[in-house]
């Protein structure tokens, strides 16, 4: 008797579960948590990454406005090669250049910011690429990685020392922003 009482009890919290779960990722903002610049971060990445470059104009103008530096936005579309292609990166480049140069001409001066900086010893890329994607994932990175990286070693060697060492090297982005611009691309 105890069996047939408790099943309908146990069925129903098993089919509610789910649904609670579910509605609990469920985001009533699309951008909450995200301040002004990271908004603006999301949106310059994405449209580099589809080549809307009208709406890629736009937002570059509202990612200024929301205290995005010069230097800033240069680094968000030079990482953007590495996921969308140099085509892409570079008509994005070409029209950032063409939104300062037209906000220039209304006597907007907009902030360079930081300048880069890179590394003075380049001969261990590898291994401080590797150690800046622990960093990020948390989780100790082998070499070569597991899978890909024997595989096709030279595809590992080009992950670690150009994209975690070249260009994460540089400081004017911190990594969460640089996150940023990759899971928006």
């Amino acid at each position: 008797m105890l069996k047939t009482n408790l099943l309908p009890g146990i069925l129903l919290f098993v089919l509610l579960l789910p649904t609670t779960v579910m509605n609990a990722q469920q985001a009533t903002d699309v951008n909450q948590g995200l301040n002004a610049q990271q908004q603006r971060i999301v949106a310059i990445s994405a449209l580099t990454a589809t080549g809307d470059l009208d709406g890629l104009k736009a937002q570059l103008s509202t990612g200024l406005d929301a205290g995005l530096t010069v230097n800033e936005i240069k680094e968000i579309l030079v990482q953007l090669y590495a996921y969308c292609g140099f085509p892409r990166s570079l008509n994005g480049i070409n029209t950032f250049m063409t939104v300062l140069d037209e906000r220039k001409a209304k006597g907007i001066q907009d902030p360079q910011g930081k300048k880069i900086r890179l590394a003075d010893d380049r001969s261990g890329k590898y291994e401080q690429g590797r150690k800046v994607l622990e960093t990020l994932t948390k989780t100790p990175q082998s070499k070569p990685a597991p899978g890909f990286g024997e595989f096709a070693p030279r595809i590992d060697a080009f992950l670690k020392e150009h994209l975690f060492a070249d260009v994460f090297d540089s400081d004017v982005l911190t990594y969460q922003q640089r996150e940023l611009v990759t899971i928006s691309a």
